[in-house]
Protein backbone atom coordinates (compact mmCIF):
# COMPACT_ATOMS: atom_id res chain seq x y z
CA UNK A 1 0.00 0.00 0.00
CA UNK A 2 2.84 2.60 0.75
CA UNK A 3 4.01 2.42 -3.05
CA UNK A 4 0.21 2.89 -3.53
CA UNK A 5 -0.69 7.02 -4.98
CA UNK A 6 -2.73 8.38 -2.14
CA UNK A 7 -6.09 10.79 -3.11
CA UNK A 8 -4.83 13.69 -1.72
CA UNK A 9 -6.14 15.23 1.32
CA UNK A 10 -7.00 18.87 0.70
CA UNK A 11 -9.16 21.36 2.46
CA UNK A 12 -13.25 21.12 1.25
CA UNK A 13 -12.03 24.04 -1.12
CA UNK A 14 -10.15 22.07 -3.59
CA UNK A 15 -12.32 19.37 -3.59
CA UNK A 16 -12.07 17.62 -7.08
CA UNK A 17 -15.56 17.40 -7.60
CA UNK A 18 -16.09 20.82 -6.67
CA UNK A 19 -14.69 22.65 -9.46
CA UNK A 20 -16.20 20.56 -12.13
CA UNK A 21 -20.13 20.88 -10.68
CA UNK A 22 -19.68 23.96 -8.64
CA UNK A 23 -21.52 27.19 -10.36
CA UNK A 24 -20.50 29.69 -7.42
CA UNK A 25 -17.66 31.66 -6.22
CA UNK A 26 -14.01 31.38 -7.51
CA UNK A 27 -14.66 27.32 -8.84
CA UNK A 28 -17.31 28.73 -11.71
CA UNK A 29 -15.70 29.17 -15.05
CA UNK A 30 -12.00 27.62 -14.65
CA UNK A 31 -9.76 28.01 -16.81
CA UNK A 32 -9.03 24.91 -18.96
CA UNK A 33 -5.56 23.35 -17.86
CA UNK A 34 -7.36 19.71 -18.09
CA UNK A 35 -7.25 19.37 -14.28
CA UNK A 36 -9.78 21.91 -12.91
CA UNK A 37 -8.49 20.82 -8.99
CA UNK A 38 -5.16 22.79 -10.68
CA UNK A 39 -7.15 25.09 -12.53
CA UNK A 40 -8.82 26.09 -9.08
CA UNK A 41 -5.62 26.32 -7.11
CA UNK A 42 -3.92 28.24 -9.44
CA UNK A 43 -6.58 30.46 -9.03
CA UNK A 44 -6.40 30.73 -5.28
CA UNK A 45 -2.72 31.66 -5.44
CA UNK A 46 -2.65 34.65 -7.69
CA UNK A 47 -6.04 36.40 -6.32
CA UNK A 48 -4.37 35.88 -2.86
CA UNK A 49 -1.07 37.51 -4.07
CA UNK A 50 -3.83 40.07 -4.13
CA UNK A 51 -3.98 39.96 0.03
CA UNK A 52 -7.55 38.18 -0.08
CA UNK A 53 -8.25 35.78 3.28
CA UNK A 54 -9.74 32.49 2.74
CA UNK A 55 -12.78 33.86 4.52
CA UNK A 56 -12.64 36.52 1.72
CA UNK A 57 -13.05 33.98 -1.21
CA UNK A 58 -15.47 31.97 0.28
CA UNK A 59 -17.97 34.82 -0.52
CA UNK A 60 -20.59 35.36 -3.30
CA UNK A 61 -18.58 37.20 -5.50
CA UNK A 62 -20.28 40.56 -6.76
CA UNK A 63 -18.57 41.87 -9.86
CA UNK A 64 -18.76 45.67 -10.45
CA UNK A 65 -18.20 46.69 -13.93
CA UNK A 66 -16.09 49.98 -13.96
CA UNK A 67 -16.27 52.43 -17.32
CA UNK A 68 -14.32 55.07 -15.68
CA UNK A 69 -11.83 57.12 -18.05
CA UNK A 70 -10.30 60.45 -17.51
CA UNK A 71 -11.62 60.90 -21.02
CA UNK A 72 -15.19 60.83 -19.82
CA UNK A 73 -16.59 63.41 -17.36
CA UNK A 74 -19.75 61.53 -17.11
CA UNK A 75 -17.95 59.11 -15.37
CA UNK A 76 -15.58 61.11 -13.25
CA UNK A 77 -17.97 60.46 -9.83
CA UNK A 78 -17.33 56.36 -10.54
CA UNK A 79 -14.57 55.89 -8.00
CA UNK A 80 -17.36 57.16 -5.42
CA UNK A 81 -19.88 54.59 -6.67
CA UNK A 82 -17.90 51.92 -6.63
CA UNK A 83 -16.91 52.51 -3.12
CA UNK A 84 -20.50 52.89 -2.07
CA UNK A 85 -21.11 49.57 -4.09
CA UNK A 86 -18.37 47.69 -2.55
CA UNK A 87 -19.62 48.75 1.10
CA UNK A 88 -23.00 47.51 -0.01
CA UNK A 89 -21.80 44.13 -0.77
CA UNK A 90 -18.99 43.48 1.78
CA UNK A 91 -22.07 44.70 4.91
CA UNK A 92 -24.16 42.09 3.35
CA UNK A 93 -21.60 39.20 3.06
CA UNK A 94 -20.19 39.39 -0.26
CA UNK A 95 -17.12 39.93 -1.62
CA UNK A 96 -17.15 42.98 -4.15
CA UNK A 97 -14.53 42.84 -6.93
CA UNK A 98 -14.20 45.62 -9.61
CA UNK A 99 -13.06 45.44 -13.00
CA UNK A 100 -13.18 47.43 -16.19
CA UNK A 101 -14.57 47.65 -19.31
CA UNK A 102 -14.75 49.82 -22.09
CA UNK A 103 -15.70 53.57 -21.55
CA UNK A 104 -17.48 55.35 -24.34
CA UNK A 105 -18.42 58.81 -24.04
CA UNK A 106 -20.30 60.88 -26.96
CA UNK A 107 -17.69 63.37 -27.50
CA UNK A 108 -14.66 61.27 -27.12
CA UNK A 109 -15.57 58.75 -29.37
CA UNK A 110 -14.50 58.45 -33.04
CA UNK A 111 -16.73 58.15 -35.35
CA UNK A 112 -19.22 57.59 -32.76
CA UNK A 113 -20.36 56.26 -29.62
CA UNK A 114 -23.04 54.02 -31.26
CA UNK A 115 -20.12 52.43 -33.68
CA UNK A 116 -18.37 51.31 -30.19
CA UNK A 117 -21.74 50.41 -28.64
CA UNK A 118 -22.04 46.70 -29.66
CA UNK A 119 -18.18 45.77 -28.96
CA UNK A 120 -18.44 46.96 -25.34
CA UNK A 121 -21.45 44.94 -25.08
CA UNK A 122 -19.33 42.47 -25.98
CA UNK A 123 -16.39 43.10 -24.42
CA UNK A 124 -18.97 43.63 -20.86
CA UNK A 125 -20.35 40.10 -21.70
CA UNK A 126 -17.21 38.05 -22.11
CA UNK A 127 -15.39 39.63 -19.05
CA UNK A 128 -18.17 39.03 -16.73
CA UNK A 129 -18.95 35.41 -18.28
CA UNK A 130 -14.50 34.64 -18.24
CA UNK A 131 -14.43 35.55 -14.53
CA UNK A 132 -16.10 34.29 -11.67
CA UNK A 133 -18.83 36.25 -10.19
CA UNK A 134 -22.29 35.40 -8.49
CA UNK A 135 -23.56 38.82 -9.88
CA UNK A 136 -22.45 41.95 -11.09
CA UNK A 137 -23.35 45.51 -10.65
CA UNK A 138 -23.12 47.59 -13.60
CA UNK A 139 -22.12 50.87 -13.64
CA UNK A 140 -22.70 53.46 -16.39
CA UNK A 141 -24.07 56.41 -15.67
CA UNK A 142 -26.83 72.81 -24.70
CA UNK A 143 -28.11 73.05 -28.48
CA UNK A 144 -30.63 75.74 -27.72
CA UNK A 145 -27.72 78.30 -27.08
CA UNK A 146 -25.72 77.30 -29.91
CA UNK A 147 -28.40 77.78 -31.77
CA UNK A 148 -28.53 81.25 -30.66
CA UNK A 149 -25.33 81.72 -31.26
CA UNK A 150 -26.12 80.36 -35.08
CA UNK A 151 -28.78 82.90 -35.50
CA UNK A 152 -26.52 85.95 -34.17
CA UNK A 153 -28.34 86.99 -30.70
CA UNK A 154 -25.35 85.94 -28.83
CA UNK A 155 -21.90 86.46 -29.48
CA UNK A 156 -18.37 84.93 -29.28
CA UNK A 157 -18.11 86.04 -25.73
CA UNK A 158 -21.75 84.65 -24.54
CA UNK A 159 -21.43 81.12 -25.95
CA UNK A 160 -17.73 81.00 -24.37
CA UNK A 161 -19.35 82.31 -20.91
CA UNK A 162 -22.11 79.13 -21.66
CA UNK A 163 -19.43 76.91 -22.13
CA UNK A 164 -17.63 77.52 -19.13
CA UNK A 165 -20.71 77.14 -16.88
CA UNK A 166 -23.00 74.32 -19.03
CA UNK A 167 -21.55 71.18 -17.40
CA UNK A 168 -21.04 72.55 -13.83
CA UNK A 169 -20.42 68.88 -12.42
CA UNK A 170 -19.60 65.42 -13.57
CA UNK A 171 -22.63 63.49 -13.86
CA UNK A 172 -24.83 62.51 -17.34
CA UNK A 173 -26.81 65.72 -18.49
CA UNK A 174 -29.19 67.53 -16.15
CA UNK A 175 -32.31 67.40 -18.98
CA UNK A 176 -33.98 64.27 -20.20
CA UNK A 177 -31.05 63.45 -22.20
CA UNK A 178 -30.22 59.83 -23.45
CA UNK A 179 -28.20 58.99 -20.54
CA UNK A 180 -31.44 59.96 -18.11
CA UNK A 181 -34.05 58.50 -20.32
CA UNK A 182 -32.02 54.80 -20.22
CA UNK A 183 -31.54 55.04 -16.47
CA UNK A 184 -35.53 55.62 -16.16
CA UNK A 185 -35.97 53.16 -18.45
CA UNK A 186 -33.40 50.25 -16.47
CA UNK A 187 -35.91 51.40 -13.79
CA UNK A 188 -38.89 50.79 -15.76
CA UNK A 189 -37.77 47.27 -16.88
CA UNK A 190 -37.12 46.42 -13.05
CA UNK A 191 -33.40 46.52 -13.48
CA UNK A 192 -32.15 49.20 -10.99
CA UNK A 193 -33.51 51.04 -7.50
CA UNK A 194 -36.26 53.43 -8.51
CA UNK A 195 -34.32 56.49 -6.97
CA UNK A 196 -31.25 55.50 -8.65
CA UNK A 197 -32.44 56.90 -12.30
CA UNK A 198 -33.00 60.47 -11.12
CA UNK A 199 -30.51 61.19 -8.21
CA UNK A 200 -28.31 63.72 -8.72
CA UNK A 201 -24.55 62.87 -9.92
CA UNK A 202 -22.98 64.69 -6.95
CA UNK A 203 -25.15 63.74 -4.53
CA UNK A 204 -25.15 61.50 -1.18
CA UNK A 205 -28.29 60.39 -2.30
CA UNK A 206 -26.94 58.57 -5.35
CA UNK A 207 -23.92 57.31 -3.00
CA UNK A 208 -26.77 55.27 -0.92
CA UNK A 209 -28.75 53.97 -3.68
CA UNK A 210 -24.93 52.33 -4.65
CA UNK A 211 -24.51 50.71 -1.33
CA UNK A 212 -28.04 49.22 -2.01
CA UNK A 213 -26.94 48.64 -5.04
CA UNK A 214 -23.84 45.94 -3.58
CA UNK A 215 -27.20 44.52 -1.47
CA UNK A 216 -29.16 43.59 -3.86
CA UNK A 217 -26.26 42.08 -5.60
CA UNK A 218 -25.69 39.98 -2.96
CA UNK A 219 -29.16 38.87 -2.53
CA UNK A 220 -29.46 38.39 -6.03
CA UNK A 221 -26.77 35.59 -5.33
CA UNK A 222 -29.90 33.57 -3.05
CA UNK A 223 -31.96 33.63 -6.18
CA UNK A 224 -30.18 33.41 -9.10
CA UNK A 225 -32.61 30.86 -11.38
CA UNK A 226 -35.52 33.35 -10.86
CA UNK A 227 -33.37 37.40 -10.72
CA UNK A 228 -31.08 36.21 -13.99
CA UNK A 229 -31.47 38.81 -16.59
CA UNK A 230 -33.40 36.56 -19.36
CA UNK A 231 -35.53 34.97 -16.47
CA UNK A 232 -36.61 38.61 -14.29
CA UNK A 233 -37.02 40.33 -18.15
CA UNK A 234 -40.59 39.39 -19.75
CA UNK A 235 -42.59 40.72 -22.26
CA UNK A 236 -44.29 42.56 -20.29
CA UNK A 237 -40.94 44.51 -18.28
CA UNK A 238 -40.36 46.06 -21.68
CA UNK A 239 -43.68 47.21 -22.29
CA UNK A 240 -43.62 49.24 -18.99
CA UNK A 241 -40.26 50.18 -19.99
CA UNK A 242 -41.78 51.72 -23.35
CA UNK A 243 -44.69 52.76 -21.48
CA UNK A 244 -41.98 54.80 -19.36
CA UNK A 245 -40.27 56.27 -22.16
CA UNK A 246 -43.30 58.08 -23.20
CA UNK A 247 -44.62 59.13 -20.21
CA UNK A 248 -40.86 60.67 -19.77
CA UNK A 249 -40.42 62.32 -23.31
CA UNK A 250 -37.35 60.38 -23.36
CA UNK A 251 -34.86 60.56 -25.75
CA UNK A 252 -35.45 59.01 -29.43
CA UNK A 253 -31.87 57.23 -28.67
CA UNK A 254 -33.38 54.93 -26.41
CA UNK A 255 -35.54 53.06 -29.38
CA UNK A 256 -32.34 51.89 -30.94
CA UNK A 257 -31.03 50.75 -27.30
CA UNK A 258 -34.87 48.81 -26.48
CA UNK A 259 -34.71 47.22 -29.87
CA UNK A 260 -31.38 46.05 -29.72
CA UNK A 261 -31.96 44.62 -25.76
CA UNK A 262 -35.44 42.41 -27.39
CA UNK A 263 -33.14 41.64 -29.86
CA UNK A 264 -30.93 39.38 -27.67
CA UNK A 265 -33.73 38.00 -25.36
CA UNK A 266 -34.45 34.46 -26.43
CA UNK A 267 -38.39 34.96 -25.47
CA UNK A 268 -39.07 38.42 -26.14
CA UNK A 269 -37.52 39.00 -29.61
CA UNK A 270 -40.27 38.95 -32.23
CA UNK A 271 -42.50 40.06 -29.65
CA UNK A 272 -42.01 43.55 -29.47
CA UNK A 273 -41.17 46.27 -32.33
CA UNK A 274 -41.54 49.84 -33.47
CA UNK A 275 -45.01 49.22 -33.80
CA UNK A 276 -45.16 48.21 -30.42
CA UNK A 277 -43.29 51.57 -29.04
CA UNK A 278 -46.24 53.51 -31.33
CA UNK A 279 -48.92 51.33 -29.89
CA UNK A 280 -48.02 52.11 -26.17
CA UNK A 281 -47.46 55.50 -27.07
CA UNK A 282 -51.01 55.88 -28.57
CA UNK A 283 -52.26 55.30 -25.15
CA UNK A 284 -49.62 56.59 -22.71
CA UNK A 285 -49.50 60.95 -21.79
CA UNK A 286 -46.67 62.82 -21.52
CA UNK A 287 -46.57 63.57 -17.70
CA UNK A 288 -43.02 64.82 -16.92
CA UNK A 289 -42.98 68.10 -17.64
CA UNK A 290 -38.56 68.49 -18.30
CA UNK A 291 -36.49 69.01 -21.15
CA UNK A 292 -36.29 69.33 -24.47
CA UNK A 293 -40.44 68.92 -24.17
CA UNK A 294 -41.02 70.75 -21.18
CA UNK A 295 -39.12 73.58 -18.93
CA UNK A 296 -37.48 71.65 -15.75
CA UNK A 297 -34.41 69.25 -15.14
CA UNK A 298 -33.88 66.05 -13.84
CA UNK A 299 -33.07 67.47 -10.03
CA UNK A 300 -36.37 68.46 -10.31
CA UNK A 301 -37.67 65.41 -11.07
CA UNK A 302 -36.17 63.93 -8.17
CA UNK A 303 -37.26 66.25 -5.91
CA UNK A 304 -40.50 65.56 -7.33
CA UNK A 305 -40.60 62.27 -6.16
CA UNK A 306 -38.91 60.69 -9.33
CA UNK A 307 -39.65 57.42 -10.56
CA UNK A 308 -41.70 56.04 -7.87
CA UNK A 309 -44.04 59.13 -7.84
CA UNK A 310 -44.16 58.60 -11.68
CA UNK A 311 -44.96 54.95 -11.41
CA UNK A 312 -47.97 56.08 -9.00
CA UNK A 313 -48.90 58.69 -11.46
CA UNK A 314 -48.86 55.80 -14.84
CA UNK A 315 -49.90 52.68 -12.64
CA UNK A 316 -53.08 51.85 -14.85
CA UNK A 317 -50.90 51.27 -17.46
CA UNK A 318 -47.98 49.39 -15.85
CA UNK A 319 -47.97 45.42 -15.60
CA UNK A 320 -47.11 45.09 -11.63
CA UNK A 321 -46.63 41.66 -11.20
CA UNK A 322 -43.27 42.48 -13.81
CA UNK A 323 -40.31 41.28 -11.16
CA UNK A 324 -37.62 43.30 -10.25
CA UNK A 325 -34.25 43.10 -8.72
CA UNK A 326 -34.97 43.37 -5.79
CA UNK A 327 -37.35 39.83 -5.43
CA UNK A 328 -40.33 41.89 -5.64
CA UNK A 329 -42.70 42.60 -8.37
CA UNK A 330 -43.21 46.26 -9.51
CA UNK A 331 -46.49 46.81 -7.79
CA UNK A 332 -44.91 44.71 -4.50
CA UNK A 333 -42.08 47.10 -4.48
CA UNK A 334 -44.23 50.88 -5.49
CA UNK A 335 -46.19 49.34 -1.92
CA UNK A 336 -43.46 49.39 0.63
CA UNK A 337 -41.25 52.44 -0.92
CA UNK A 338 -42.58 56.12 0.00
CA UNK A 339 -41.34 59.10 -1.08
CA UNK A 340 -42.67 63.03 0.53
CA UNK A 341 -45.30 63.89 -1.69
CA UNK A 342 -44.62 67.40 -3.39
CA UNK A 343 -47.61 69.81 -3.83
CA UNK A 344 -48.49 69.77 -7.44
CA UNK A 345 -48.19 73.21 -8.24
CA UNK A 346 -44.52 72.21 -7.32
CA UNK A 347 -44.21 68.97 -9.18
CA UNK A 348 -42.71 68.62 -12.89
CA UNK A 349 -44.69 65.39 -12.87
CA UNK A 350 -48.32 66.49 -14.40
CA UNK A 351 -51.60 64.71 -13.22
CA UNK A 352 -52.19 61.85 -15.55
CA UNK A 353 -55.39 63.57 -17.31
CA UNK A 354 -53.98 66.75 -17.20
CA UNK A 355 -50.50 65.94 -19.50
CA UNK A 356 -48.36 67.83 -20.58
CA UNK A 357 -48.53 66.48 -23.89
CA UNK A 358 -51.94 63.94 -24.62
CA UNK A 359 -50.30 60.96 -26.04
CA UNK A 360 -47.59 59.86 -28.41
CA UNK A 361 -44.61 62.10 -27.29
CA UNK A 362 -42.40 59.71 -29.31
CA UNK A 363 -43.79 58.43 -32.85
CA UNK A 364 -42.78 55.64 -35.35
CA UNK A 365 -43.32 56.98 -38.92
CA UNK A 366 -43.68 55.01 -42.35
CA UNK A 367 -44.23 55.14 -45.67
CA UNK A 368 -42.67 55.11 -49.17
CA UNK A 369 -39.33 57.05 -47.56
CA UNK A 370 -39.16 54.81 -44.18
CA UNK A 371 -40.37 51.35 -45.04
CA UNK A 372 -38.23 49.98 -42.11
CA UNK A 373 -39.74 53.05 -39.81
CA UNK A 374 -38.55 55.88 -38.51
CA UNK A 375 -38.60 58.01 -35.23
CA UNK A 376 -39.59 61.36 -34.30
CA UNK A 377 -39.98 63.04 -30.76
CA UNK A 378 -43.09 65.00 -31.38
CA UNK A 379 -43.59 66.59 -28.30
CA UNK A 380 -40.14 68.36 -28.70
CA UNK A 381 -41.41 70.00 -32.03
CA UNK A 382 -41.36 74.01 -32.01
CA UNK A 383 -43.88 74.27 -34.22
CA UNK A 384 -46.71 72.24 -34.34
CA UNK A 385 -47.75 72.98 -37.58
CA UNK A 386 -44.65 71.29 -39.34
CA UNK A 387 -46.29 68.01 -37.52
CA UNK A 388 -48.33 67.92 -40.77
CA UNK A 389 -46.06 69.47 -43.81
CA UNK A 390 -44.79 68.84 -47.00
CA UNK A 391 -42.07 71.05 -48.30
CA UNK A 392 -39.13 71.15 -50.95
CA UNK A 393 -36.34 68.80 -50.11
CA UNK A 394 -32.75 70.27 -49.56
CA UNK A 395 -30.15 67.82 -49.87
CA UNK A 396 -26.94 67.35 -47.90
CA UNK A 397 -25.24 63.61 -49.22
CA UNK A 398 -23.14 63.76 -45.45
CA UNK A 399 -21.47 65.39 -42.74
CA UNK A 400 -19.14 67.15 -44.96
CA UNK A 401 -21.40 68.38 -47.60
CA UNK A 402 -23.95 69.94 -44.74
CA UNK A 403 -20.87 71.61 -43.21
CA UNK A 404 -19.81 73.25 -46.52
CA UNK A 405 -23.04 74.05 -47.75
CA UNK A 406 -25.56 74.83 -44.61
CA UNK A 407 -24.26 78.49 -43.98
CA UNK A 408 -23.75 79.19 -47.30
CA UNK A 409 -26.33 82.62 -48.66
CA UNK A 410 -26.93 81.35 -51.85
CA UNK A 411 -28.65 78.05 -50.35
CA UNK A 412 -31.88 77.62 -52.15
CA UNK A 413 -33.95 76.96 -48.82
CA UNK A 414 -37.17 78.55 -47.05
CA UNK A 415 -38.43 78.01 -43.62
CA UNK A 416 -40.52 75.16 -45.51
CA UNK A 417 -37.46 73.21 -46.69
CA UNK A 418 -37.51 70.18 -45.70
CA UNK A 419 -33.59 69.85 -44.91
CA UNK A 420 -32.60 66.03 -45.96
CA UNK A 421 -29.23 64.68 -44.58
CA UNK A 422 -28.38 61.53 -46.13
CA UNK A 423 -25.55 58.85 -45.50
CA UNK A 424 -24.77 59.11 -41.69
CA UNK A 425 -26.75 55.84 -40.83
CA UNK A 426 -25.28 52.99 -39.38
CA UNK A 427 -22.89 51.53 -42.41
CA UNK A 428 -22.78 54.76 -44.22
CA UNK A 429 -21.20 57.10 -41.85
CA UNK A 430 -20.50 54.45 -39.81
CA UNK A 431 -21.95 54.49 -36.45
CA UNK A 432 -25.17 56.31 -36.99
CA UNK A 433 -23.94 59.88 -35.47
CA UNK A 434 -26.10 62.21 -33.62
CA UNK A 435 -25.97 64.63 -36.46
CA UNK A 436 -29.55 64.29 -36.85
CA UNK A 437 -30.31 68.10 -35.41
CA UNK A 438 -29.42 69.47 -38.53
CA UNK A 439 -28.33 72.82 -38.20
CA UNK A 440 -31.26 75.54 -39.26
CA UNK A 441 -28.98 77.23 -41.84
CA UNK A 442 -27.74 80.54 -40.83
CA UNK A 443 -29.67 82.56 -43.79
CA UNK A 444 -32.91 81.18 -42.10
CA UNK A 445 -32.31 80.90 -38.52
CA UNK A 446 -31.13 85.03 -38.83
CA UNK A 447 -35.19 86.01 -39.40
CA UNK A 448 -35.86 84.58 -35.98
CA UNK A 449 -36.72 80.61 -37.31
CA UNK A 450 -36.41 78.39 -34.64
CA UNK A 451 -37.62 74.98 -36.31
CA UNK A 452 -37.60 72.61 -39.52
CA UNK A 453 -39.08 69.82 -40.59
CA UNK A 454 -35.71 67.76 -40.65
CA UNK A 455 -34.69 63.89 -41.78
CA UNK A 456 -32.12 61.96 -41.54
CA UNK A 457 -30.89 58.23 -40.90
CA UNK A 458 -28.65 58.72 -37.77
CA UNK A 459 -29.36 60.04 -34.53
CA UNK A 460 -30.01 62.50 -32.55
CA UNK A 461 -28.91 63.76 -29.12
CA UNK A 462 -31.41 63.10 -26.16
CA UNK A 463 -31.24 66.79 -25.33
CA UNK A 464 -32.22 68.26 -28.48
CA UNK A 465 -35.67 68.87 -29.76
CA UNK A 466 -37.23 70.17 -32.77
CA UNK A 467 -39.24 68.63 -35.69
CA UNK A 468 -36.84 65.58 -36.80
CA UNK A 469 -37.36 62.37 -38.20
CA UNK A 470 -34.70 60.35 -37.26
CA UNK A 471 -33.13 56.82 -37.86
CA UNK A 472 -35.17 56.33 -41.27
CA UNK A 473 -34.48 52.84 -42.55
CA UNK A 474 -33.41 51.82 -44.60
CA UNK A 475 -30.67 53.97 -44.65
CA UNK A 476 -29.26 55.62 -47.53
CA UNK A 477 -26.20 53.66 -47.74
CA UNK A 478 -28.48 51.30 -48.59
CA UNK A 479 -28.51 50.85 -52.85
CA UNK A 480 -32.94 50.21 -52.25
CA UNK A 481 -33.17 53.18 -49.70
CA UNK A 482 -35.58 55.25 -51.71
CA UNK A 483 -34.15 57.58 -48.56
CA UNK A 484 -31.15 57.66 -50.41
CA UNK A 485 -32.24 58.78 -53.59
CA UNK A 486 -33.75 61.95 -52.66
CA UNK A 487 -32.69 64.93 -54.68
CA UNK A 488 -32.94 68.78 -54.07
CA UNK A 489 -36.49 70.15 -55.27
CA UNK A 490 -38.38 66.81 -54.74
CA UNK A 491 -41.64 67.35 -52.42
CA UNK A 492 -41.84 65.63 -49.17
CA UNK A 493 -44.77 65.08 -47.03
CA UNK A 494 -44.62 64.23 -42.96
CA UNK A 495 -48.23 63.52 -41.38
CA UNK A 496 -47.15 62.55 -37.57
CA UNK A 497 -51.09 62.38 -37.00
CA UNK A 498 -51.42 59.57 -39.95
CA UNK A 499 -47.59 58.33 -39.30
CA UNK A 500 -46.67 58.94 -42.97
CA UNK A 501 -43.62 60.12 -43.98
CA UNK A 502 -43.88 60.31 -47.52
CA UNK A 503 -41.52 60.98 -51.20
CA UNK A 504 -43.82 62.48 -53.80
CA UNK A 505 -42.64 60.72 -56.76
CA UNK A 506 -44.16 58.08 -58.78
CA UNK A 507 -43.27 54.54 -58.25
CA UNK A 508 -41.66 54.42 -61.66
CA UNK A 509 -39.40 57.25 -61.14
CA UNK A 510 -38.26 55.92 -57.66
CA UNK A 511 -37.69 52.01 -59.11
CA UNK A 512 -35.24 53.96 -61.71
CA UNK A 513 -33.66 56.25 -59.53
CA UNK A 514 -32.57 53.33 -57.10
CA UNK A 515 -31.56 50.95 -60.24
CA UNK A 516 -29.30 54.25 -61.39
CA UNK A 517 -27.71 54.43 -57.50
CA UNK A 518 -27.34 50.78 -57.43
CA UNK A 519 -25.29 51.13 -60.06
CA UNK A 520 -23.45 53.54 -58.75
CA UNK A 521 -22.60 52.24 -54.99
CA UNK A 522 -21.10 49.38 -57.31
CA UNK A 523 -19.02 51.57 -59.34
CA UNK A 524 -17.38 53.93 -57.28
CA UNK A 525 -17.34 51.30 -54.08
CA UNK A 526 -19.52 52.85 -51.83
CA UNK A 527 -19.58 51.64 -48.01
CA UNK A 528 -22.34 49.76 -48.41
CA UNK A 529 -19.81 47.64 -51.40
CA UNK A 530 -17.34 48.43 -49.83
CA UNK A 531 -17.75 46.72 -46.50
CA UNK A 532 -17.54 43.43 -48.11
CA UNK A 533 -13.40 43.84 -47.99
CA UNK A 534 -12.77 45.96 -44.92
CA UNK A 535 -10.55 44.22 -42.38
CA UNK A 536 -10.56 44.76 -38.60
CA UNK A 537 -13.49 46.05 -36.50
CA UNK A 538 -14.29 48.08 -38.73
CA UNK A 539 -14.81 45.60 -41.49
CA UNK A 540 -16.46 43.39 -38.82
CA UNK A 541 -19.00 46.54 -37.61
CA UNK A 542 -20.29 47.09 -41.06
CA UNK A 543 -20.69 43.51 -42.15
CA UNK A 544 -22.89 42.46 -39.44
CA UNK A 545 -24.46 45.91 -37.85
CA UNK A 546 -28.36 45.40 -37.80
CA UNK A 547 -30.33 48.31 -39.47
CA UNK A 548 -31.87 51.19 -36.59
CA UNK A 549 -35.55 48.90 -36.38
CA UNK A 550 -33.56 46.25 -34.80
CA UNK A 551 -31.22 48.38 -32.52
CA UNK A 552 -28.32 48.47 -34.98
CA UNK A 553 -26.61 45.08 -33.14
CA UNK A 554 -24.47 42.72 -34.59
CA UNK A 555 -26.64 40.12 -36.16
CA UNK A 556 -24.97 37.48 -34.05
CA UNK A 557 -25.37 38.89 -31.00
CA UNK A 558 -28.70 38.49 -31.69
CA UNK A 559 -31.31 35.75 -29.82
CA UNK A 560 -31.77 34.67 -33.87
CA UNK A 561 -28.45 34.19 -34.41
CA UNK A 562 -26.07 35.33 -37.73
CA UNK A 563 -27.33 36.25 -40.81
CA UNK A 564 -26.66 32.91 -43.19
CA UNK A 565 -25.01 35.62 -45.52
CA UNK A 566 -22.08 37.78 -45.01
CA UNK A 567 -22.96 40.86 -44.77
CA UNK A 568 -26.25 41.99 -42.35
CA UNK A 569 -29.13 43.77 -44.39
Amino acid sequence: MADQEQPVNVNSDYDLDNPITSKVGLRQGLASYGDPHFSLFLRKVFIKALGYSEDALSRPIIGIVNTYSSFNPCHANIPQLIDAVKRGVQLNGGLAIDFPTISIHESFSSPTSMYLRNLMSMDTEEMISAQPCDAVVLIGDCRNNWAKYRAGTIDIEDISAINDGLAPTAGTCGVMGTASTMACILAGLGMMPFAGASAPAVSSSRLRIAEATGKYAVEATKQLETLRPQALLTRESFLNAITVLQAIGGSTNAVVHLMAIVGRHPKVAGTIDLDTVDEIGRKTPLVVDLKPSGDNYMTDFHNSGGMLALFHEIKPLLFLDAMTVTGLTLGEEMARASFVAVPRDLSVIQPFDKPLYPVSSLVVLRGNLAPGGAVMKASASKYRRLLKHSGRAVVFRNSADMAERIDDPDLDVSPDSVLVLQNIGLVGNPGMPEAGLIPIPRKIASQGVLDMLRLSDGRMSGTAGGTIGLHISPEAADPTSVFGIIKDGDIITCDVEARLLRLELSEDVIQQRIKERSQQVEEQNMPWEARKRIRGYRGLYMRHVNQAQNGGDFDFLTAEGPNQGTVSQ
